[in-house]
């Protein structure tokens, strides 16, 4: 498979990487090694030690080195061997392995995969995170899919869905026939849907006025390559201004661990809107435990069976699904996103698109 290099790629959010402990992730077929040095920044190395090849998120942290679990082997962040206690403790430079740059931002530790010099500014916007940022913050979540990080990005991109798949939660009939407009930006994509005057979706009128009156909704999807997702959606009283109403700003990051697996972080923020009813943590919660509902009920089965359906006939190559005009976004980020693997791949690795 190939996969988009010189790119940034989300490892975990930063509170799943406490100081001391070592932690395993496998991006788009790499496996590596995090963990914090001592000033708190986060480091990334391969996670095979040079010797006998045994995984090093298995070892220990001593200090700012990590120890391989067999034969005691450290190694700093740059992934050069500083120890070996055996023999004479000579080391050589085939002791040194691979290692990763890495930046926190966002509330989230990113990794750079690539050859050239890592490029913080790549990183996407989701300042909404950020400490001090306003709105109530539900749970910092992620899972692990079994299923190609391509076809979730589709799914995310088809707006449309959320009318039968989420129908009563996100959607409903009354909002099929709805405004769209695709627009690319440089290498991000938009697609967005409004719909004027309808009954509001379940989880907005929950989170809103709580009393089925008509409003206007809108949903604009940001995708930035590889699959970076932030869905911007809201309700407000019919033809008001959009700041008159309520604003859910959903997170949805998607890494690649290999062929038909990937990692799914996921996070909304509510913005506006009347005083909650409840508490703060009482609102988080309750956003947190309905998007979940919505993902693992009714998102996560059918991408699920869609990649079975891709496995029984031998991958994606062999399946050639008949496009309908709400494919377009899904259709325009494969182009997109095709078009920058092919500019940074090694010119044996191009393919025609």
């Amino acid at each position: 498979m190939q996969h988009l290099r010189n790119r940034w790629y989300v490892a975990m959010w930063a509170d799943d990487l406490p100081p001391g402990e070592l932690v395993a992730r496998t991006i788009c077929e790499q496996p590596m090694v995090l963990y914090r040095k001592l000033d708190g920044t986060a480091g990334a190395i391969v996670d095979q030690c040079a010797h006998r090849f045994a995984p090093l998120s298995q070892g220990r942290l001593c200090g700012e080195h990590v120890e391989c679990p067999y034969h005691g082997l450290r190694y700093d962040a740059s992934g050069t061997c500083v120890s070996n206690p055996h023999g004479t403790g000579r080391i050589t430079p085939a002791l040194h392995i691979a290692s990763y740059a890495v930046e926190t931002r966002h509330s989230l530790v990113w990794v750079w995969i690539g050859d050239e010099r890592a490029d913080a500014s790549l990183i996407p916007d989701f300042s909404h995170l950020d400490e001090g940022a306003p709105g109530i913050v539900s749970k910092r979540d992620w899972m692990v899919l079994d299923v190609d990080y391509r076809l979730m990005t589709d799914n995310l991109l088809d707006l449309s869905h959320v009318n039968f798949l989420h129908d009563g939660l996100l959607g409903h009939s009354g909002m099929v026939d709805a405004d769209t407009e695709i627009r690319e930006d440089g290498d991000t994509l938009y697609v967005t849907r409004s719909s004027r005057d309808v009954a509001p979706p379940k989880l907005f009128d929950l989170m809103y006025r709580n009393d089925g009156r008509p409003v206007d909704t809108w949903a604009e999807m940001r995708w930035d390559a590889p699959a970076c997702l932030r869905n911007h959606a809201g309700v407000c009283p019919p033809g008001a201004p959009r700041e008159q109403g309520m604003t859910v700003i959903g997170t949805h990051l998607l890494t690649p661990i290999d062929a038909t697996h990937c990692y799914y972080h996921i996070a909304a923020v509510q913005l506006g809107g009347p005083p909650p009813a409840e508490t703060e943590d009482g609102v988080a919660e309750q956003l947190t435990r309905l998007r979940r509902f919505a993902f693992e009920e009714q998102d996560r089965p059918m991408v699920e069976a869609q990649q079975r359906a891709y496995d029984r006939a031998g991958g994606p190559d062999n399946l050639k699904p008949v496009m309908l005009s709400i494919d377009t976004g899904p259709l325009r980020a494969r182009r997109m996103l095709q078009r920058l693997i092919d500019e940074t791949a090694p010119s044996d690795e191009k393919v025609a698109v």
